[in-house]
Parts: C-alpha cells; sequence; structure tokens
C-alpha cells in the first residue's frame, strides 16, 4: 500500500500502520502534542481518496469528518491512499526562535570579564630523535618530553594508533592538542599549523535547537542554525518523551533524532562557509535534564519516579564521536551542569547570562516555558524550582492552538464597546490559530472588558455574537473562517488558568520559602523565546508574574544559547556555571504541601487575594 500526499510525495505503508507512524518513519513533520495516543486532536490531515478504518474521531466535528478530516494517529489504511496535510498541522521552523546575535554574545563575554581559553589547549613538543642506544618506544619517548615540559597525560589507543607516522613526518616535534581539564591527548598536528579552529555551542530545547558556530580565536559568532526538535515526533513534553524511551523502547530514535538535527546545522554551516567540519573541535551543550541525557543516551527513566533522580548532573566531558556528532571525533563535549530533575543546564547557562549570580540584589530568573523554572537569588545564595506550566502556551491542549509560527494570532486588543477583537498574525498571514502570547493578551482583554468573569467563565447575556455555542460549550470567536472558526473555550480558558496559576504559585512558593515578599525584587530576568513576546502587563493582569514595576522586567531572549557560547569560549566560564550549579538549592514544589494551597488561589483573575495585585484592581476599579 501506498501513502501519497497532495505535495507529490509517495510512501510505502507497513502493515496495520497509522498514518501518523507512517508520517513519522518518512521524517514528515506533524503536530501531536501527545505523541500519536489520540488525546490532544491535533494531528489533523485531510483524506482525499482511498479505504481506511478510523479508530477515534477524537473531538472533530460531524462537519469536520464529513469533509474527510481525521486524526493521523487513529487512522489506519486499508488501500492506497491519498492525504492533504493542513497548514495548522505542519510543524514549520518559525520566525520566533530566539538566537541570539553574535555581537551581542562578544560584548557580553567582554563585559564578564573571562579570559578566553577553549576545551582544548596546544603545547609544541620536541621529541629527542631515537638511537639505537635510545631505543625507548615512541609513546614512551614522548611522555618524557612532557614530563619536560611539565605535563603529565592520558593517551587513548586512538590517539596512540596514529602516534609513529605523525612523529615521523613531522620530524619528531609536534603541536599536541590536549584537554587539560582530565588531561587527555587528543591529537597531534604539524607544528606551526595555521589552520582555523572553530567551536559549536548548542542550546537543546523540548521545541527547538539553536547552534552556534564559532571562532575560537577571537569569539566570532561565525553562523547561526535553528531548527525544531525532531523529538517532536515522539511528544510535545519530557514526560511524553520519557514514557516513548522508557516504555515504547524509544530511547535511541530520541538520540538519534536530536543527533541528527545537530549534524544536520552544523553541516550546513560549515558547508556554508566551506568550513571542513573536522576543524571544528570543541562543543559546549547546554539543554533541560531530559534533553541533556537523551542527548548523550542516558536512561531518563528516574526523572519522572519519586525520588525523581537523574542519571548525572555533573558531566563529564565526553568526546564527540561517543555523541555521534559529525565533528571532530575527539572533540571534548561539555555539557552545562543540571541542577536536579526538571531544572537542567539551560537554567545553569541563563542564570550565568543573566549575571544575578554576580550581584548583590536580589533578582528572580524565569523561563517560562513548559517546565516554567525559576531561580531567586544573589551572589550569596540562590534557590531555584520548576512549576510544570505544561505546553499550553505553545498550543497543547488549547483547541486552535499553535506555535508562535506563520499564521500565528500572537496579539489581541478588544474595543470595550463593541467587544470586537482587533488581531495581529504572525507575518500578517492567514490565522491559522492562536499562540501563547495570544492566548495571554486574549484573557486579559476579555478579563478588563467582562467578556469573561474571574472564573474564567464567558459572559452569556454581551450585545456580541462573538460569544456563541460550540462543540465543547461556550467559546470566544476571534477570527471567523469557512474553514473553521479560530476560538478560545471555556475549556481553553481553564486550561490557559492552570499554567498561568502555576508559574505564580511557584514564584510566590519561591520567595516565601526564603523568607522574602516581592517587592524586595530588584529585576525580574525573563528568558526564552517566548518572553520576548510576552506582553509584561498582560502578564500582571491575568496573575502570571509578580504586580511589580514594568522596570523591573528585563527579556534576556534565549539565555541558554548565551550560556552555552560563555562555556564554549572560557575555562573561567566553565568554572562559573560549575558554581553556579553547586551553590543552588533545588525546592521539589511537588511534594510541598503549601503548593496546592497557592495553586488554587492563583486559579482566578488575577488572584483571590486581589490586594496582591494594586495595579490590576485599579483597571478594574475594585
Amino acid at each position: 500500500m501506498k501513502l501519497i500526499l497532495s505535495s507529490g510525495e509517495e510512501f510505502q505503508l507497513d502493515k496495520d500502520e497509522s498514518l501518523y507512524n507512517a508520517l513519522r518513519r518518512h521524517e514528515e513533520y506533524i503536530v501531536a502534542p501527545c505523541g500519536g495516543k489520540g488525546i490532544c486532536g491535533k494531528c489533523i490531515v485531510r483524506v482525499i481518496e482511498g479505504e481506511f478504518n478510523v479508530r477515534s474521531h477524537g473531538k472533530l466535528s460531524e462537519t469536520d469528518i464529513k469533509s474527510g478530516l481525521v486524526l493521523a494517529c487513529q487512522t489506519f489504511p486499508e488501500s492506497d491512499i491519498f492525504i492533504e496535510v493542513p497548514q495548522v498541522s505542519r510543524l514549520i521552523v518559525g520566525d520566533k526562535i530566539a538566537i541570539g546575535h553574535s555581537r551581542e554574545f562578544l560584548e557580553l563575554f567582554d563585559k564578564m570579564g573571562a579570559r578566553p581559553s577553549s576545551l582544548i589547549r596546544r603545547e609544541k613538543i620536541k621529541l629527542a630523535l631515537p638511537t639505537i642506544d635510545d631505543n625507548v618506544s615512541d609513546l614512551e619517548r614522548l611522555k618524557q618530553a612532557l614530563n619536560e615540559a611539565g605535563l603529565t597525560l592520558y593517551f587513548s589507543k586512538n590517539f596512540t594508533t596514529g602516534l609513529s607516522d605523525s612523529l615521523r613526518k613531522n620530524q619528531w616535534t609536534i603541536n599536541l592538542c590536549y584537554e587539560p581539564v582530565e588531561k587527555r591527548a587528543l591529537f597531534a598536528e604539524p607544528p606551526g599549523s595555521e589552520r582555523s579552529r572553530y567551536g559549536l555551542a548548542v542550546d537543546i530545547g523540548t521545541t527547538t535547537i539553536v547552534a552556534d558556530l564559532v571562532d575560537l580565536s577571537d569569539g566570532r559568532i561565525i553562523d547561526v542554525g535553528s531548527t525544531y526538535n525532531s523529538q517532536m515526533r515522539y511528544g510535545d513534553d519530557v514526560i511524553t518523551r520519557i514514557v516513548f524511551a522508557t516504555e515504547g523502547g524509544g530511547l535511541n530514535d530520541l538520540k538519534d533524532a536530536v543527533t541528527a538535527d545537530i549534524n544536520n546545522l552544523s553541516s550546513i554551516m560549515c558547508d556554508r562557509h566551506s568550513i571542513d567540519i573536522s576543524d571544528v573541535e570543541c562543543a559546549t551543550i547546554a539543554g533541560n535534564t531530559t534533553m541533556s541525557h537523551m542527548f548523550w543516551g542516558l536512561n531518563p527513566e528516574y526523572i519522572r519516579e519519586e525520588p525523581y533522580i537523574p542519571t548525572v548532573n555533573r558531566f563529564p566531558l565526553w568526546d564527540a564521536g561517543d555523541a555521534r556528532l559529525d565533528i571532530n571525533p575527539v572533540a571534548p563535549v561539555y555539557t552545562v551542569p543540571c541542577i536536579a530533575s526538571y531544572v537542567g543546564g539551560d537554567v545553569v547557562a541563563g542564570v550565568l547570562a543573566s549575571q544575578m549570580h554576580r550581584n548583590p540584589e536580589i533578582s528572580l530568573f524565569m523561563d517560562i516555558g513548559t517546565n516554567g523554572e525559576i531561580v531567586i537569588g544573589n551572589n550569596e545564595w540562590l534557590m531555584t524550582a520548576a512549576c510544570s506550566a505544561g505546553p499550553c502556551f505553545e498550543g497543547s491542549g488549547i483547541r486552535c492552538g499553535m506555535r508562535a509560527t506563520k499564521g500565528a494570532i500572537e496579539s489581541i486588543n478588544f474595543d470595550r464597546n463593541s467587544f470586537e477583537p482587533s488581531i495581529g498574525v504572525v507575518n500578517n498571514a492567514k490565522p491559522l490559530g492562536i499562540c501563547g502570547s495570544g492566548m495571554i493578551d486574549a484573557v486579559a482583554g476579555m478579563y478588563l472588558t467582562g467578556i469573561i468573569d474571574q472564573k474564567g467563565k464567558l459572559a452569556k447575556n454581551l450585545n456580541t455574537d462573538r460569544v456563541q455555542e460550540g462543540p465543547e460549550g461556550y467559546e470566544f470567536v476571534f477570527h471567523r473562517d469557512r474553514g473553521g472558526d479560530i476560538v478560545l473555550t471555556e475549556v481553553d480558558i481553564e486550561n490557559i488558568l492552570r499554567a498561568k496559576a502555576a508559574i505564580y504559585a511557584g514564584i510566590s512558593l519561591l520567595i516565601k520559602q526564603v523568607g522574602l515578599t516581592p517587592d524586595v525584587i530588584e529585576k525580574v530576568y525573563i528568558a526564552g523565546g517566548f518572553g520576548n513576546y510576552l506582553d509584561i502587563k498582560k502578564g500582571i493582569i491575568i496573575g502570571m508574574l509578580p504586580d511589580l514595576p514594568e522596570e523591573k522586567y528585563i527579556f534576556l531572549g534565549n539565555t541558554s544559547i548565551a550560556g552555552a557560547y560563555l562555556s564554549l569560549m572560557s575555562e573561567d566560564m566553565r568554572n562559573e556555571a560549575e558554581t553556579i550549579a553547586s551553590k543552588m538549592t533545588y525546592v521539589e514544589l511537588s511534594v510541598s504541601g503549601n503548593f496546592m494551597d497557592e495553586y488554587m488561589s492563583a486559579m482566578f483573575l488575577p488572584h483571590t487575594d486581589i490586594s496582591l495585585f494594586p495595579s490590576v484592581r485599579k483597571l478594574i476599579g475594585k
């Protein structure tokens, strides 16, 4: 049997294979937050021709079903089948990936006052020529020369295999390249070699991957690459992927997916600048604890099981070849240290880039993503927690939710009299759905105009046809389209309230844990791609962010890649990252008796205690 796409591509179908699995097997990206379990209802495709069996239509309406729409994970072809994958179901690399900029990173590096020092050192070694009388082996001769230079190194079989030829080819004088921390000899090169040397800094996000190709001689970022993390084919969030890795036996698939993404990015960047990929001689990786484990192929099973213990927090310097990276196979790879199961190296990298750990003022660092990591502290102490906001702001669990790609409604304003919404769409394209920043704008605007109440319930007596009853109950229409209206349902709004409540409860509990109040916080650093497009005022209105003066909030963009870059460039920065990790105290909110109380109080707009939000109280006149 064949699967034929409207784009003209054809694939062979395996027996009893779902459309979702067939598309995934042939590397066709399709939205599936639940990993193809039939729960999320996002993997919608249209069957144009062919026989098939459907196990479940999920929440598809009768109109949807009559028009040929099915859930790919629940649809099993029984003949050749011709399908169309709608734009809203495709995973497309969008313009909203936060990548960072070369000049900004160089300025940050200079500001940090660190000394440039790569993961690799070079030592010119001149060996005494062997004679009949001086007949020690080549390796012993090299060790003697190194001892005279004050160096003691470990020699791998791979290094030793090419040693005899290298010494004789270069008349017994070589540049020995070695890794200074674990004191490993890596490779030898001719003395006076003038070739350029490069490094790779990588941010492995749950959703996106960003890689910087860096000239190690001066810190210039030669090129930047970004893509979706191909692991998304197996589920949107880390829990879904851990389940797939352990119960589904898919750890190698997940490891191969992320490695292939990085290799593809590095290959494209090197080709673009005529750089031999073997000249990329070191790398740094920053990612959450699960992503770091999956990159190295480590079992993530116990990350999600109480008492939530990862295999590794402080990673040894392993070789690129061990990770199956296509750069120099003996290139040392530094993994930014993790803190706990749900606070990883991306947060440590973020704190490093923010410099909050250097300053006496008390600051708050937030990465508003699926895990919702929070850090509070200063140069004397740091405390952290993860509040598990879930992937709601990336479109999961929201009927018309999507990521911030072309066609996503990203900003919304309301007319207070007519209740008519004015929408802003990514790339000014035709609206396809609503992304995280649009959701926050929507809930804030609907609350201020009286479209929804404090509990997020829609007012049914308004003079507008925007409030209507749909298949899932009452909903508000933001954009009408014959192919399907773009709406937020009351269920969607409740899910948004759950996500914002988790974030605020995490912040509130962490502040109380150290015996402080929000007013003592001098700066709030917001990291991550989503944070760049967040309207602070509206985040406060819905009760997701503390009601602090706007000038205290500072957007930092992708601090994970910034921290990875700093770690690539300097031993000082790597040592500083290790220090941050060692002084950071982790609080497990899931076992805190007070978390649920804080969470339930934050499930209202903006909060059950309106006195915590004086600026919002003023806006609503209470």
